[in-house]
């Protein structure tokens, strides 16, 4: 077959899937600007992640602590304004070290972590965006605030520790149509007037730019199958 072009590199396919973010905004009729593209680039080491801040891309998403810790200071002493994102599970115990390493929390699911967060966000002086995870199918082996207890969870992040939550963040059962799960979190966050989406990732992102999304959470699509 002749005429196509087959997408191999990290930054011809960071290109793709800004075009493809681009294309699923004006389907919905949104600006493009109005989605921000996480690149989720867990497991994969500065020399995967160089190109892609070589083409302009500057938040970037982990999902640990410590491997973040081990690679972003020298590639941020090396690139200007990078904006890290935690997009995985936080311990509490390790509330010190996200507050001071990251921008934006995607993972606040229990009030030992919202204590925590607090505490070391007024020793720190720092804000990162906060998100509360919602578990909408009700997985147990997720984390995650269940749908039914998300209002009062929301309420007593704000109310007991005066944290500013900013958004929801929810990943979808792999089994299921992602758009329901979509739409339930973006009516949590509606209603409790919240701005901010996390949601979506390569599989499934332009539902959830559809949807509302306004941070998309991407990996693969990008960085290429995980080992």
């Amino acid at each position: 077959m002749t005429g196509l072009k087959v997408v191999t590199t990290i930054d011809e396919r960071l290109v793709a899937v800004r075009a493809d973010i681009a294309r699923a905004c004006r389907e919905a009729g949104r600006d493009p600007g109005s989605v921000t593209l996480v690149a989720v680039s867990k497991t994969f080491g500065p020399e995967a992640i160089a190109p892609v801040i070589a083409t302009g891309q500057r938040v970037f998403g982990e999902n640990r602590v410590q491997e973040a810790k081990a690679k972003w200071p020298g590639l941020r002493e090396r690139h200007a304004g990078i904006e890290l994102h935690l997009v995985g599970p936080l311990q509490s115990n390790k509330a010190k070290e996200a507050v001071a390493l990251f921008d934006a929390i995607h993972s606040l699911d229990r009030p030992s972590l919202a204590e925590a967060l607090a505490k070391e966000m007024a020793r720190q002086g720092r804000a990162p965006l906060l998100f509360v995870e919602i578990n909408t199918g009700g997985e147990p082996q997720k984390s995650g605030v269940l749908p039914q207890e998300a209002d009062n969870f929301i309420k007593n992040c704000r109310e007991s520790y005066g944290l500013k939550v900013a958004g929801v963040m929810c990943l979808p059962p792999l089994e299921e149509p992602p758009a329901p799960h979509f739409a339930l979190a973006a009516k949590i966050a509606r209603r409790n007037e919240m701005n901010l989406l996390s949601m979506g990732m390569s599989r499934d992102f332009p539902a959830a730019i559809a949807l509302g999304a306004t941070h998309v959470r991407i990996g693969t699509a990008i960085f290429g199958e995980r080992d």
